[in-house]
């Protein structure tokens, strides 16, 4: 049993922004697995499961916003049992440049928020994919997260990045972090090669 949880803000007006790419995985995964069950909202936030093989597979995206994301997947693990080790949440990542990828399990929250809060609730002992949206050099980094991607950023990369790391989420459900990034890797570097 799994819980993918994507950090991001609720609110049309903040769908595209940086701090959001978490919720947008969430998406990327939902036609991955194609999930068309009905939302749930319970929980403080929003919900699917995908019910295969004999096992289950919970996507959350928290409606708490970023910062107090920690309440809203605390309530869901003790409800369904899902041990916190059991837990992959998926963020923004300033100190990465755009487009590069780290996953970790457990460490500190790295003055991420919403993160600090889910390590609050449920410790951390919990694996993390950073999506780097980079750090720019003339903008306050609050005012970046919360910045929308550019219309080229999305179709160039960001669209691009999230349906290969869905296509290869399974290697984290088989704790092997290091092989899911050097797929991603791989199969990102091919495209660049086929579209040049």
């Amino acid at each position: 049993m799994f819980l993918h949880v994507g950090l991001g803000n609720p609110g049309s007006e903040h769908r595209l922004d940086r701090h959001n790419v978490g919720f947008m995985a969430i998406d990327h995964l939902l036609k991955f697995y194609k999930i068309n069950d009905a939302l749930k909202k319970k929980f403080n936030g929003n919900y699917y499961k995908l019910s295969k093989k004999n096992r289950n597979i919970y996507f959350l995206k928290p409606q708490t916003f970023m910062n107090n994301s920690g309440s809203s997947v605390s309530s869901l693990i003790k409800f369904f049992s899902i041990k916190p080790s059991s837990v992959i949440v998926w963020h923004d990542e300033i100190d990465l440049d755009k487009g590069k990828i780290k996953v970790k399990f457990g460490g500190g929250h790295g003055g991420h928020n919403g993160i600090r809060d889910i390590t609050k609730h449920i410790g951390e002992n919990f694996l993390r994919v950073r999506i780097g949206i980079g750090r720019p050099n003339n903008i306050d980094p609050s005012k970046w997260v919360l910045s929308s991607f550019y219309k080229n950023e999305i179709d160039d990369w960001v669209n691009n990045l999230l349906s290969i790391m869905a296509s290869e989420v399974e290697l984290l459900h088989l704790n092997n972090s290091i092989e899911f990034m050097n797929r991603v890797a791989f199969l990102r570097n091919k495209q660049n090669i086929e579209i040049i």
